[in-house]
């Protein structure tokens, strides 16, 4: 298969073999329960395919692999149906093999909730064993009277029928004891009636039929995963509170079955182990850690916590061979650290400096490594001399190394040699590449804040700075001393010289210092139409590319619109779509790309101007924001528009105009002063205050103020119509009749 738990092709195969012989069969299925050991309905597929064909030896060899393993009534129920027909015609002796083959099944899977018809069949075959005579007829009767009383303490689907049965049974028996019998079990059977009641919300969110594949993530193997632990923490409570022994074996067997799900999930197989440990049950943890290390070989946090329970119950041989295993598989530093700390608690300091001798030499063998043991050599050891030694023979291999550097100055620090460090802090700093010395940087500068005097703080503040941010054009520092470098210097932890407000507005201006270091050139915009031009091609605004622009043709219909109708553009707009409309409808010889700058706003070309160069797609919001704060941007309008459409311009007093629809308003303070000086009619007045209004931006508002124009246009000419164009450029259209 391309992909190795590929569960539709595992699926698709398992279908296939169903209409294969039996020799052609096998294969898949070997291969099948290879990927899929915890699959009982494979294995049941499997073993019925044999049994079709009376092949008794193979499916005896089929259970004894698959049995103890998939704890699920149907497999069991195949075992039964095996069993029954092998030893049904064998007399007492299929008879008795026939009940330890019940018993068997039912001490295995006679707690699980859908058990119910494994007890309805036992007892049907013993009230099917023949009696001889009386003293047999009482013992067949005592066997059915346990075997109920067991039936009916099990949580089950069938635990009420199989309660009516009983008491049918033991009425017919003998009613005297029958009601004694009863009443001694009636308080019981209600308690397992009510935990069957509750565990039955915990199983049916979980699918049992799901083949255990490796972790994916996927939401379906998440909401298993909870359904699993969920039921498993209902299931410890001991909600039946039954006995420990009674409440262990029915928790143990929830985990077997959540690990025929879960079979490839290390924290299952961990909690189960743990779950033995806390029980006191040791050596059932230990067989738990084996079979998930079978079922997960190449999980080392597995291995790391079988290591940790033989090295805890003192077994150290078995956890070195784990610690050996995990180095085998995988020589990483972090195996070679843990090997080095368990030779360390095991055998001792000297044990552990032997194997780090040989470790250094593997070419896996990192800086790490170093560090580990020059830290258990100085703590453990008492020896600060050979930790140094051990630092200083690392350093020649990891002098481009930052946390190496770092750690070596922790260890100079706790050693209180500070001519050392400063030495360490010139030796690295000289090799360190710029882009990995930042951290190394504020370390040398808070070691001198610690031991220096204030001249040489400044000296390596200085220093910093040149090395980290580069020098100006005539060799001054890039960033001069700010007093956001007196915070810094004067702070200690978490705290500040300053509140958070002043912190906040160092920062602030910090940002401001760098967007100036950028040189960016800002345009001092004259108010007025002519220089608008001048000012967009001079900033650094990208535009559209013009070729591939369309003109808008009102009279040809639009493939995203069913409808549309004719237009007459207006003679003086600020949108850019009418201008363009104008110049192609009066055959103007004003190219597209021109009209771009005047008709854009000046305050919007100012602040375009003024915006710097932004490296990559997603610009610095606070730099932005900072230019805004900065930018002069122009208050003013501008007298007069930039562009007019040539042509013959409607008058004012023509009707049909473009001049009715507001294009040209005029000001509030004369507006104001004609509606209160008219003699009009309320029809007139309510026209002019709706075309008088400024034109909304929102759509809602836009609708009320064509449907309010409809109205008014018609009430002033009844026997015309009017058709409006654009309302967000203001242009109207007129016809009347």
């Amino acid at each position: 298969m391309a992909d190795k738990y590929n569960v539709e092709e595992a699926e698709a195969l398992a279908k296939r073999a169903l209409h294969l012989p039996v020799a052609q069969a096998t294969p898949i299925y070997e291969q099948l329960l290879s990927l899929y050991p915890t699959s009982a309905r494979f294995w049941k597929q499997y073993v019925e395919t044999q049994m079709s064909l009376n092949n008794d030896d193979a499916t005896k060899q089929i259970f004894s692999r698959c049995l103890l393993t998939c704890l699920q009534v149907p497999l069991w129920q195949c075992y039964i149906r095996f069993i029954r027909k092998v030893y049904d015609k064998k007399g007492a002796e299929g008879q008795e093999e026939t009940t330890k083959a019940f018993e068997f099944t039912l001490n295995y899977i006679g707690t699980d909730i859908a058990s119910g018809p494994i007890w309805t069949e036992y007892i049907t075959f013993l009230k099917s064993l023949p009696a001889l005579n009386p003293h047999e007829d009482m013992q067949r009767k005592i066997s059915l009277r346990k075997v109920y009383q067991r039936a009916i303490l099990t949580p089950t689907h069938h635990v009420e029928q199989l309660w009516k049965e009983y008491e049918t049974f033991e009425n017919s028996v003998n009613r005297q004891l029958a009601k004694g019998l009863v009443n001694e079990y009636q308080p019981k059977f209600n308690s397992a009636r009510a935990v069957y009641r509750e565990r039955k919300k915990y199983i049916e969110d979980i699918d049992w039929n799901m083949l255990a594949v490796p972790p994916t993530g996927s939401s379906k193997e998440e909401v298993q995963w909870v359904a699993w632990k969920k039921f498993l923490t209902f299931e410890k409570g001991n909600p039946q509170r039954i006995d420990t022994a009674l409440s262990t074996k029915r928790i143990i067997y929830v985990y077997e079955q959540c690990l025929m799900c879960l079979y490839h999930y290390p924290d299952v197989w961990y909690d189960y182990a743990e779950w033995h440990i806390k029980s006191g049950s040791t050596d059932a943890a230990i067989k738990v850690f084996q079979r998930a290390l079978k079922a997960i070989p190449d999980s080392e946090m597995l291995k790391y916590a079988y290591a940790e329970l033989e090295e805890a119950r003192g077994a150290i041989q078995s956890a070195k061979n784990l610690y050996e295993s995990i180095l085998g598989v995988s020589t990483n530093s972090l195996a070679q650290i843990q090997f080095l700390r368990f030779l360390r608690r095991a055998e001792g300091v000297e044990a552990a400096r032997k194997y780090f001798l040989e470790a250094r030499k593997s070419p896996s063998c990192t800086y790490h490594v170093y560090i580990a043991f020059a830290t258990m050599a100085f703590c453990l050891d008492k020896d600060p001399k050979a930790a140094h030694n051990i630092f200083e023979e690392g350093l020649k291999r990891y002098m481009t190394e930052p946390v190496y550097i770092l750690e070596y100055a922790d260890f100079l620090t706790r050693l209180n040699d500070d001519r050392n460090i400063r030495a360490l802090f010139e030796r690295a700093l000289s090799t360190l590449p710029t882009e990995e010395s930042a951290e190394v940087w504020n370390r040398f500068v808070q070691f001198e804040q610690t031991y220096g005097d204030l001249t040489s703080i400044l000296k390596v503040e200085q220093r910093r700075k040149e090395a980290l941010f580069g020098k100006g054009e005539e060799g001054a520092p890039a960033l001069d001393s700010s007093l956001q470098d007196v915070a810094s210097r004067y702070r200690y932890m978490d705290l500040w010289p300053c509140t958070m407000n002043e912190l906040d507005h160092l920062s602030r201006q910090e940002l401001l210092v760098k967007n100036m270091n950028k040189k960016v050139e800002k345009t001092n915009l004259p108010h007025g139409s002519s220089t608008i031009g001048s000012v967009a091609s001079s900033s650094k605004v990208v535009y559209p590319d013009t070729a591939q622009m369309v003109v808008y043709d009102p009279t040809k219909k639009s493939e995203f619109s069913s409808s549309a109708k004719p237009v007459a553009p207006a003679s003086a707009s600020n949108t850019f779509q009418s201008n363009v409309t104008a110049t192609a409808t009066h055959g103007s010889a004003i190219s597209t790309f021109d009209e771009i700058p005047k008709t854009t706003p000046p305050a919007l070309l100012a602040f375009l101007a003024n915006l710097p160069h932004v490296d990559g797609p997603t610009p610095n919001v606070d730099v932005v924001l900072s230019i805004c704060l900065q930018s002069d941007l122009p208050t003013g309008q501008t007298a007069k528009q930039s562009f007019t459409a040539k042509g013959n311009v409607p008058s004012q007093n023509d009707p049909s105009g473009p001049n009715r629809g507001g294009s040209q308003r005029l000001p509030r303070d004369r507006r104001a002063t004609k509606r209160k000086g008219s003699d009009r009619g309320q029809e007139d007045d309510d026209t002019t205050s709706v075309q008088s209004q400024p034109l909304p931006t929102d759509v809602f508002r836009l609708r009320q103020m064509r449907k309010a124009r409809g109205i008014s246009t018609s009430s002033q000419t009844p026997t015309g119509s009017a058709s409006y164009g654009s309302a967000y450029s203001g242009e109207l259209s007129g016809s009347t009749g």
